[in-house]
């Protein structure tokens, strides 16, 4: 039996993805092309990941002569919501409170992070009443 697929990305997959996102439409050899030295991939471990990024809606594509170009269905933002929501769930209970507690409690935010923080918190609590 095949492992499940994860709703999540992969390393793998979302090294292939950002790309995608930089690049828009390519082919499998413009993404082998792409990647960097350090995270080369053989062409048919590109092709099989972006196969299984299609099964799970983050790519589509179209054929152009002989040629598949894949094009990103899933936006940057959106994919990084969705693992927001993900890792919210699975690891917080769908506290928000909690997932920003942990980040807080890290000790590694800046003081212009945390005034960020506040100044969007206080734009929520108003846009709230």
């Amino acid at each position: 039996m095949p492992p499940k697929t994860s709703p999540t990305l992969t390393e793998a997959e979302l090294r292939l993805m950002k790309i995608l996102w930089a690049r828009g439409e390519s082919t499998v050899a413009e993404i082998e092309a792409s990647l960097p030295g350090k995270d080369a991939l053989a062409y048919n471990s590109i092709l099989t990941t972006i196969r299984i990024l299609e099964r799970k809606g983050y790519v589509e594509h179209r054929k152009e002569g002989r040629a598949f170009l894949y094009v990103p269905r899933v936006a940057e933002s959106e994919a990084g919501r969705s693992e927001v929501r993900h890792v919210l769930q699975r690891f917080f209970g769908n506290s928000r409170e909690r997932l920003l507690l942990s980040l807080l409690g890290d000790r590694s935010v800046s003081p212009e992070e945390l005034e960020r923080l506040k100044e969007m918190i206080a734009k929520e609590t108003d846009a709230a009443k």
